[in-house]
């Protein structure tokens, strides 16, 4: 019989209801991976005032999409069908969802890890591109738990650093976004605009985040796959959202790269959220509202989101892939989060 297997599936985790949206913001703000800050005990103290200032419109933003986040529900979503896809190839294990900022926290899910008595763990996060400030915060706050609970010594632990090339990831994407570019009138003319998740420039220029050349990478990656496999030769840009506060970003942003292209002339638009598996605040209502309008505004003609992949059947075959590599090759899995300077 074979060890008894658990799978730790890592997100972001967002506000379930409106009266959540502060508490959510504080765990976000006060993460020392996310918000680096030259004097450390200042960080609580920022935290409690950004999370306040910005607490009455994330709301609002929250409320229009329903009142609060799906990404628990979608992310145990992705944990049951991963479950059921290793368990169709022989695999038993046991999925578990951790959130950095909101619950289930890193330390309930290792909780229940602990009681039932898992044997190697797989730690899986659902971010495709390695960034400090995702995957790394998210290993790191495991590290710091892990070695405060003395059971879990003896548990093999297998990290999942990143997997922007995987090729079931790829071929996920490549297959939503040539469904999409197919319902257009004149589907060879649809510019196809990817929009990730931006970070601070100085995590790329200083702190050494590969986040920046992972997203490139699997930009390329996707569209060589579309060129090859779906004879689709669209014309495409890569552009960065979700920017906080006056620091400079991953550029181009957004909003910018947008009315360039409308500048262009260019009047059908297929946005391909990047760095995002599951639908969210960024997804519902950052893009499908706030850059729906601004593209309406400078004379986009048609607007198309391409959606998360959420339980995707061919992404959750990926995510299983990567699961069983893991298990064949622990070695080619990397433990190590980047730590904070």
């Amino acid at each position: 019989m074979g060890k008894k297997l658990g799978i730790l599936m890592l997100n972001l985790g967002g506000p379930e209801r409106l009266e959540d949206v502060y508490s959510f913001l504080y765990n976000l703000f006060a993460d020392p991976d996310l918000l680096r800050l030259p004097i450390p005990f200042l960080q609580k103290p920022l935290a409690a005032l950004i999370s306040a200032s910005r607490s009455p419109v994330t709301r609002e933003n929250y409320a229009a999409i329903g009142g609060g986040s799906p990404l628990r529900r979608i992310t145990d979503e992705q944990a049951q069908a991963l479950t059921d896809v290793l368990a169709e190839r022989g695999t038993a294990a046991k999925v578990y969802v951790a959130m950095r900022y909101w619950h289930p926290f890193t330390e309930e899910a290792l909780a229940q890890i602990e009681a039932d008595g898992i044997e190697t763990l797989v730690v899986l996060p659902l971010y495709p591109q390695f960034s400090i400030s995702t995957t790394g915060s998210s290993l790191n706050r495991l590290a710091q738990l892990w070695q405060q609970r003395p059971a879990l010594q003896k548990v093999e632990k297998i990290v999942i650093r990143s997997w922007h090339d995987a090729p079931g990831y790829l071929r996920a994407m490549a297959e939503s976004i040539d469904r999409r570019i197919a319902t257009f009138a004149n589907p060879d003319e649809a510019h196809i605009f990817f929009s990730a998740h931006g970070v601070p420039t100085k995590y790329v220029t200083q702190y050494g985040d590969s986040y920046q050349a992972e997203i490139e990478n699997c930009v390329d990656g996707i569209m060589n796959l579309l060129r090859r496999q779906y004879e689709r030769f669209n014309a495409h840009t890569l552009a960065y959202q979700s920017r906080v506060g006056p620091v400079e970003w991953l550029r181009p942003y957004t909003e910018d790269a947008i009315a360039a292209i409308a500048r262009r002339g260019i009047g059908d638009l297929v946005v391909v959220p990047i760095s995002f598996v599951s639908e969210h605040i960024e997804t519902l209502q950052e893009i499908d509202i706030e850059y729906r309008e601004l593209a309406e505004a400078v004379g986009i003609h048609r607007f198309e989101r391409v959606p998360a992949l959420n339980t995707d059947p061919v992404f959750i075959h990926a995510l299983a892939d990567l699961v069983d590599a893991a298990i064949a090759e622990p070695e080619t899995a990397s433990p190590v989060a980047i730590a904070a300077p």
